[in-house]
């Protein structure tokens, strides 16, 4: 498990240092990044980042029987989807080596 997060307002604070480029500038364009990401999904589409990997949605069937892990009640869930991530090669070695 990670030991701290990165913020996306550290992300842009980075990214500022890094290359010199306006905060808000730099803001925007993550936030259009993030945004095409959605929209693409939205849209039902795979989103392949090369070297990073790869978002798509995948259906997941619904069941009569389901347990609400709460409480333990009896629930039906109907089909719908859910976002998934599948790592790139390049991010599976990244994440090997840090616990090893």
């Amino acid at each position: 498990m990670a030991s701290q997060k990165l913020t996306k307002a550290e992300l842009i604070e980075n990214i500022h240092e890094k290359l010199g480029i306006n905060r808000n500038d730099v803001h925007l364009i993550i936030d259009e990044v993030f945004g095409e990401l959605k929209d693409g999904l939205a849209e039902d589409r795979v989103i392949e980042l090369r070297g990073f990997g790869t978002f798509e949605i995948k259906t997941r069937k619904g069941r009569e029987k389901a347990r609400n892990p709460k409480t333990g009640e009896l629930v039906s869930v109907d089909t719908h989807g859910v976002a998934v991530f599948r790592p790139g090669k390049e991010l599976k070695d990244i994440a090997w080596k840090l616990r090893n």
